[in-house]
């Protein structure tokens, strides 16, 4: 299979034509090979408009999902970025194209291994790895500037909001009444703003689904 062309085929027909406009992102998303970070028998259709079931409940995030994610989070050069459930590392490395630093945060041991793999291949300098529980972020390296959940939540905690720094941003896709959209929450001073981006269903992860409401 040529992926090459396969790369420029998402770039004019899945990215372009649904309003990802931003040019170091796009550029950066013709360089990445997608098809490394798949397993092997997933590598030929690594460039379709949908996600990919990777076992154990985990996704491959779509190509134009990841790209509004990313777009409506404004990454400078100059952003340090939390990347939860970063799977086996394609967002990471995209977002260490566009950022100074990424910490790829990731609960499943073996994607974590995998991904470390493909860090040191395509981003050896400014990803560091950080295995543990999705929903609870990454405190120690706290504030961010920018955190992107690779993932469909029906809630983002208060743990991973707080660790926004001033100005910074959030983006998921987030479910609400069965609906999905990519959403942007940005924080400014002690106060969250969020802004609807586009719609868009992703499977959800457990560790950010609502907890049951219990009726007496």
């Amino acid at each position: 299979m040529d992926f090459g062309n396969a790369r420029r085929n998402m770039i004019e027909s899945q990215l372009r034509a649904n309003r990802i406009i931003d040019e170091a992102l796009l550029e950066v998303m013709a360089e990445v090979p997608r098809e490394r970070f798949v397993p092997e028998a997933l590598q030929g259709i690594a460039y379709v408009d949908e996600d990919l079931a990777i076992g154990g409940g985990r996704h491959f995030m779509e190509p134009l999902v990841l790209a509004s994610l990313i777009q409506a989070a404004e990454v400078r050069p100059t952003d340090v970025v939390l990347d939860v459930a970063s799977g086996a590392g394609y967002g990471a490395v995209v977002l260490a194209r566009l950022a100074v630093t990424v910490f790829a945060l990731e609960s499943d041991a073996t994607l974590a291994a995998r991904a470390a793999e493909l860090y040191a291949e395509f981003a050896p300098d400014n990803v560091v790895s950080i295995e543990g529980p999705l929903g609870e972020g990454c405190t120690e390296h706290a504030p961010f500037d920018v955190i992107v959940i690779e993932a469909g939540v029906e809630r983002v905690p208060d743990a991973i909001l707080n660790q926004l720094g001033d100005g910074g941003r959030l983006v998921a896709v987030i479910e609400e009444n069965g609906v999905g959209r990519v959403m942007l929450i940005r924080k400014i001073g002690e106060h969250f703003s969020r802004r609807p981006i586009r719609d868009a269903n992703i499977p959800l992860l457990e560790a950010f689904r609502r907890p049951p409401e219990f009726v007496f």
